[in-house]
């Protein structure tokens, strides 16, 4: 049986990951099984997902998934590079996935790959650096220095899904997986596209976005209609528990900060500034913003520090793998996983208390970020909230 991982956050799940799935099915045959990396309660854009993980995982086996794992905050909320490391990790760890399989733009391996080259090189590093101190922002600086390399190439960079892929080939590459690559085109809107309701696919911020601001209008079929309903009854954002953060951030100091990670180049100093002064989320963002830092980078050091989370707290490498959910076929992989995972399998969460200490230490830190997750929901306070420790894992 082939087993086919793939990396996500399914935030939420809808229409184009469903058509992701079908076509692996398609491609590897209907034996096979799908095999999920996912983000937690917290996600790589630096807010709460929409929705809870278990609640996700469930949507994503309807979908067609067989076993959901869920990659870890410190490793879901970070950079594209730790996000992939964290990704390919997990799912080379469990010792059964063969393939890594994602969407993109380019829709064939050969442009990727090249740009994977090019973007670990001493060159690229050495271009990079040059355009930076000439005051480019750093994704400009990044593809001058990348089209200087390896030519018209380049452009694949300049596309969301392509560049995570990137990231995806350069990661197996740094941990040696064995797993075999495997892309298909990407279909529908724009990654980041909050503008159409057109065609087959629309993205995941369109959704986000509708939902949030309770629009009324249906939103099959890209989601299904019982998916859609829970995602409405009691959503989170960031921005519900804004009084918090602030709160937070203003209790911090600039070392504090400088305990976060990418918080280098004076960023550091500028954030805790904004923190003081701002009275919104989108105004802290802005006061913090720059050229040189990304809106995105500065939303994760934020998510970060209410959080109370510090780079330094996450390990060299993932402790453990933790299962969300699965199907009988999923069931049959986590049988296979008793064998061939090389890291501990956490199914129930009493399972958690025979981990090591660092193990155990990340699994703590992941019980407190669900913890605050509570806080960040429409509706706090209207439903019991999650706890790590007695939630099992979503079976269908």
């Amino acid at each position: 049986m082939r087993t086919i991982g793939v990396i996500a956050e399914y935030n939420p799940f809808h229409s184009g990951h469903r058509h992701q799935l079908t076509e692996l099915r398609r491609a590897f045959g209907p034996d096979c099984a799908l095999v999920c990396a996912m983000s937690g309660n917290w996600v790589q854009r630096g807010e709460p997902a929409l929705t809870d993980k278990w609640s996700r995982a469930a949507m994503a086996l309807a979908g067609g998934a067989d076993l959901v794992l869920e990659l870890p905050t410190l490793w879901a909320a970070s950079s594209a590079e730790a996000f992939a490391q964290g990704g390919v990790a997990l799912l080379a760890q469990t010792g059964v996935v063969d393939t890594l399989c994602f969407g993109s733009e380019a829709g064939e391996l050969a442009p990727l790959q090249a740009a994977a080259r090019c973007l670990q090189s001493e060159a690229w590093r050495e271009g990079l650096r040059r355009y930076l101190d000439l005051g480019l922002s750093f994704p400009a600086a990044r593809q001058k220095a990348a089209e200087d390399l390896i030519g018209p190439a380049a452009q694949c960079l300049r596309q969301p899904n392509n560049n995570l892929g990137i990231e995806y080939l350069k990661a197996m590459e740094t941990l040696g997986s064995a797993m075999s690559p495997y892309t298909i085109p990407r279909s529908g809107a724009a990654h980041d596209d909050r503008e159409t309701g057109q065609g087959p696919h629309v993205s995941a911020s369109y959704l986000r976005s509708r939902i949030l601001q309770e629009d009324p209008a249906p939103l099959t079929p890209y989601l299904r209609e019982e998916d859609e309903l829970d995602l409405r009854l009691n959503p989170a954002s960031l921005t519900f528990c804004t009084r918090g953060v602030l709160a937070k951030l203003r209790s911090m100091e600039e070392s504090d900060f400088a305990q976060l990670p990418d918080s280098g180049e004076g960023l550091a100093n500028k954030l805790c500034a904004a923190a003081r002064q701002a009275s919104s989320l989108e105004e802290l963002y802005a006061l913090a913003k720059s050229k040189r830092y990304t809106h995105a980078r500065i939303r994760r050091m934020v998510l970060w520090a209410f959080l109370g989370l510090q780079e330094s707290q996450r390990p060299k490498a993932l402790p453990y793998l933790r299962v969300l959910g699965f199907s009988p076929r999923g069931q049959r992989v986590l049988r296979e996983m008793k064998s061939a995972a090389r890291l501990p399998v956490v199914v129930k969460p009493a399972h958690a208390a025979k981990l090591e200490e660092e193990a155990r230490r990340v699994f703590q830190l992941e019980a407190r970020c669900t913890a605050l997750y509570d806080l960040c929901r429409r509706y706090f306070g209207e439903e019991p909230g999650i706890n790590e420790f007695t939630q099992n894992p979503v079976r269908i």
